[in-house]
């Protein structure tokens, strides 16, 4: 069993920016792959980011939705299993309850589907005010 506790959340002016991090309680093949998702208002929980990693691939890979393309980031601290995601240019349409998750494995074309992921964080609030 994976526990996830999100942080980071808050409030921010419009244009501003935000770093959410995702720690898991233990490092194990259930967490191969972690991504950040979205509940705004008026809209279904929405994959943010994901990003792969395991001793099996060269290197991370990640995915990002294209509604937030050049503005976040997903990137991930092997030494403290941490997951970060960092928010520029946030705007009012940003606003919502990110939730982290995890799975053992995923695809990457896959890999932003919530249908994929067995561990869920609680959810950290972020707020853009214009």
């Amino acid at each position: 069993q994976v526990q996830l506790m999100e942080s980071g959340g808050g409030s921010v002016q419009a244009g501003g920016s935000l770093r959410l991090s995702c720690t898991a309680s233990t490092y194990t093949a259930s967490n191969n792959c972690m991504a950040w998702f979205r509940k705004v208002s008026g809209k279904e929980r929405e994959g943010v980011a994901a990003i792969l990693f395991s001793p099996m691939l060269p290197r991370k890979l990640s995915s990002v939705a294209d509604s937030v393309k050049g503005r976040f980031t997903i990137s991930q601290d092997s030494a403290d299993m941490t997951v970060y995601l960092q928010m520029n240019s946030l705007t009012p349409g940003d606003t919502g309850l990110y939730y982290c998750a995890a799975a053992p494995r995923c695809s990457v074309s896959r890999a932003r589907l919530e249908s994929e992921y067995d561990f869920w964080g609680r959810g950290a609030q972020v707020t853009v005010s214009s």
